[in-house]
């Protein structure tokens, strides 16, 4: 399936782009994309599908724009 992924924070300066477009295999929930990737499985990360927050359970489908989360810090 193909996604349009988004990376913010610490997961934009790791992938070195703030977006790019992936194939992976199907069926994948949100949480399984984000280890495919190869993506930091020690970092706390939200997750949202479509402009909306969802669980890492969600599953996804052909066309899906997802977006991965870090904790934003700063001050």
């Amino acid at each position: 399936m193909r996604l349009t992924v988004h990376y913010f924070a610490v997961l934009r300066d790791l992938r070195g782009r703030p977006h790019e477009v992936v194939d992976l295999p199907a069926p994948l929930t949100v949480a399984d994309a984000y280890r495919h990737l190869g993506l930091p499985v020690d970092l706390p990360v939200a997750f949202a599908v479509n402009l909306e927050r969802v669980a890492g359970s969600t599953l996804l489908n052909d066309g899906d724009e997802v977006a991965f989360l870090p904790p934003l810090g700063g001050g």
